[in-house]
């Protein structure tokens, strides 16, 4: 099996890759940002992390929105954090940035007045937090609902079809962490810093019966 994890220097790669390296041990796993091998592989690992208008600016610079494109529609994708974000129409960051579009939907701030209990919630979003399963997924597979897992982010997603959320999150209000459409399958946080449960959906994205 090859996995191609999409090198367009915006994401913790080392972390990711090793990460999958150790669910999928006898897989040729590649940071690269070689359309042909990105192409070629079987499944396709998508993270990113820092401010959007950066993040597509890489992506163009590497000539890789196509094969980005290419691979959301057609192969088993995990996006991660921004790889995530990027995956809709447009965010609010940077005054305004034009995303990939693969998802109707907008990338939004958290307000600044965010609280629960009554207490004020810092931005960004940091550490340890709860997620809900909001449909069944194979990626949710031995994972229980509400475990934990490990977010650093300012911005989240909102979708225009609720229906592909896989996953939220309450923060202050409920967010979409999660989504799930056909072979495409994206997270808000990062299940390479998320220990057990994070390993457990890289390795159910692993075995994926698309």
């Amino acid at each position: 099996m090859k996995i191609a994890v999409i090198d367009y220097g915006m994401g913790n790669l080392r972390s990711v890759s090793k990460a999958v390296e150790h669910v999928a041990p006898d897989a040729d796993v590649r940071v690269t940002d070689d359309a042909t091998f990105i192409g070629a592989a079987d499944r396709i690992v998508f993270p990113g992390q820092g401010a959007a208008r950066d993040c597509m600016a890489a992506i163009g610079d590497h000539h890789l929105n196509q094969a980005i494109l290419d691979a959301a529609h057609n192969k088993p994708f995990l996006g991660i954090c921004m790889g995530l974000q990027v995956l809709l129409q447009r965010s609010e960051e940077n005054e305004g940035t034009d995303l990939l579009g693969v998802i109707p939907g907008e990338v939004v701030r958290f307000p600044l007045d965010l609280n629960q209990d009554g207490e004020k919630l810092k931005v960004p979003h940091m550490g340890w937090n709860g997620v809900k399963h909001t449909m069944e997924h194979a990626l949710w597979n031995n994972i229980e609902d509400n475990a934990r897992f490990y977010f650093v982010h300012s911005y989240y997603v909102q979708l225009q079809d609720e229906a592909i959320q896989s996953g939220s999150t309450d923060y202050g209000l409920s967010f979409t962490c999660a989504i799930a459409r056909d072979n495409l399958f994206a997270v808000q946080f990062h299940p390479e810093k998320s220990a057990h449960d994070g390993l457990q959906l890289l390795k159910n994205f692993i075995e994926w019966k698309v």
